[in-house]
């Protein structure tokens, strides 16, 4: 398997985002435990990237690092070059829940973080990304007021409108119903090829991974290791009973001991 590094200089790209023999270690109860082992992997700007593996291995504090919300405890973590340091307003982290303000309006959520932008921009920015989640018509309703799959949108809404370079998605749709998570990945997928952000998404679901990614990162059992990096090369719109998807869903399940035969 070619490397991240190797990929993205054949595809004439430089690298966004690279990791370099991430480790993490924390203490708990006067013991090491090792979270992460040398993790190595590069990422394109523009590219969506899914992370998956089993369960409780270290998917979600590998985004936590990347996004600077944990610090490593050794290897790096550069985005253009620059290490990063610790959380960074041009870097969003969206999470299953608890994304939204309830106090504050759809207009208002969105509006958060934009206090420096003179009026009018702000609120043809609000405006615009009102638009782009579709939450036209709500704009003055409350968090109480929506469904799940509203409140998920305004979440990435709110993230877009402080014009972030890198969105890091923690499993947001593990909360929906597995109709609304459906209807949310279509919506992330047109977001993401109208605004052309770099995205890492943490997900337990292997048919989502396979549906929106242009790669798949697969992480071991716990201490995460890279287990193998998938590329996806099926456009958009994704056939989901094609060949090629199933084939590349069938590997995905197998690197995560989760294939069956009947």
């Amino acid at each position: 398997m070619a490397s991240a590094e190797i990929v993205a200089e054949a595809a004439g790209t430089a690298s966004k985002l690279r990791i370099q023999h991430l480790g993490k270690v924390f203490e708990r109860d006067g013991e090491a435990v090792s979270a992460l082992e040398d993790i190595n992997f590069d990422v394109s700007a523009g590219e969506f990237i899914c992370i998956v593996g089993p369960s409780g291995c270290g998917k979600s504090t590998l985004l936590n690092v990347l996004a600077g919300f944990l610090s490593s405890t050794s290897g790096s973590v550069t985005i253009d070059g620059e290490a990063v340091s610790g959380p960074d307003p041009r870097r969003i982290m969206v999470f299953q829940e608890r994304g939204v303000f309830p106090w504050l309006t759809v207009e208002g959520n969105i509006a958060f973080g934009l206090s420096k932008l003179p009026r009018a921009e702000r609120e043809e920015r609000v405006a615009h990304y009102v638009q782009t989640v579709r939450l036209q018509g709500f704009e003055n309703a409350y968090p109480s007021d929506l469904s799940g799959g509203m409140k998920q949108r305004l979440q990435v809404a709110r993230a877009l409108a402080v014009n972030p370079d890198i969105l890091y998605l923690d499993e947001p749709f593990g909360a929906l119903d597995s109709i609304t998570r459906v209807i949310m990945r279509g919506e992330l997928l047109r977001i993401w090829q109208s605004e052309r952000r770099t995205i890492l998404f943490v997900t337990h679901d292997i048919d989502e991974a396979v549906q929106l990614a242009d790669r798949v990162v697969v992480l071991s059992s716990r201490p995460a290791r890279i287990k193998d990096i998938l590329t996806i090369d099926i456009p958009h719109p994704r056939n989901i009973s094609s060949p090629r998807y199933l084939q590349l869903r069938d590997e995905l399940l197998k690197q995560i001991g989760l294939a069956y035969e009947i």
